[in-house]
């Protein structure tokens, strides 16, 4: 598989040889704000690579030491000449078209995501790192929730990600305090993996991407379903939900390939089936 890259310069796409597809938020001039375009293009590349039976891994970047730094406050700003009701019909249609279902494909998708975070990560930009499955920053980021800042609740299911990690308690000081925190205390709230010296990142986040693209796909996907069901299901529900995740991974080439490997002291050679 040849390198591929897209045309719309909100949104790179790039995947490699090795099946990780690395998505970049591209607009260094608002250090990656999230406009409607940018939006848009998001969902579209989204749904691309979740769809790509050859893309193993999905990174998610930001241009120019930058991960994103909440929404477009000049395109806000726009908005401002409409009525009320008319800005929240533009709103909730902008959300429900566009953000959501971007972060329900990221989360329901079965390959592993990966968000690589530096500098500014705040608004939908915190929501979409915690939609990652891993996250791995560099001492250059920094956090907010920030939405407060402009008067609005948060949106990308940053309230179900926040309270599920952090408790309500917490959860609600970093949406109404808008606080700032750096990389190193998102760490210790338990927002990243890992926080590396700047200038490292690029390496870590290659070889944790490639890790994983040589790993059980078909194990990744089943834990994927698995944490996003935990927080609902009784420990009983739970437990059958576990029965069936192992034994369809069982019933795999990737299972026999496991055992094979073990036995022989080995690395195993996985392949998706």
């Amino acid at each position: 598989m040849s390198n591929q890259a897209n045309t719309n310069q909100t949104v790179l796409l790039q995947i490699d040889e090795a099946g990780i597809a690395t998505l970049t938020l591209n607009d260094p001039h608002s250090l990656n704000a999230l406009s409607n375009d940018m939006m848009q293009a998001l969902r579209a590349q989204v749904e691309r690579v979740v769809a790509d039976a050859n893309v193993k891994v999905i990174v998610l970047q930001g241009a120019c030491g930058h991960f994103m730094s909440g929404g477009n406050i000049k395109e806000f700003s726009q908005q401002l000449s409409l009525p009320g009701k008319d800005r929240l019909a533009l709103t909730h249609a902008m959300i429900t078209q566009w953000i959501n279902p971007t972060v329900l494909a990221l989360r329901n998708t079965h390959q592993p995501v990966i968000a690589k975070v530096q500098g500014a990560c705040a608004g939908f930009g915190l929501s979409l790192m915690l939609s990652a499955d891993l996250a791995v920053a560099d001492d250059s980021a920094r956090f907010s929730t920030a939405y407060t800042r402009i008067g609005l609740s948060p949106d990308g299911g940053a309230t179900h990600f926040l309270a599920a990690r952090l408790g309500p308690l917490r959860a609600a000081q970093l949406f109404m305090m808008a606080e700032r925190f750096d990389a190193e205390q998102a760490h210790d709230m338990g927002l990243l993996n890992k926080v590396v010296p700047a200038g490292m990142l690029d390496l870590e986040v290659a070889q944790l991407a490639q890790h994983l693209a040589q790993g059980a796909r078909h194990a990744y996907g089943e834990i994927k379903r698995l944490l996003n069901a935990a927080p609902l299901n009784t420990l009983a529900t739970q437990l059958e939900a576990e029965a069936d995740a192992f034994s369809r991974c069982s019933a795999t080439n990737d299972y026999a390939e496991g055992i094979q490997s073990f036995l022989q002291k080995r690395r195993p050679r996985f392949e998706g089936r």
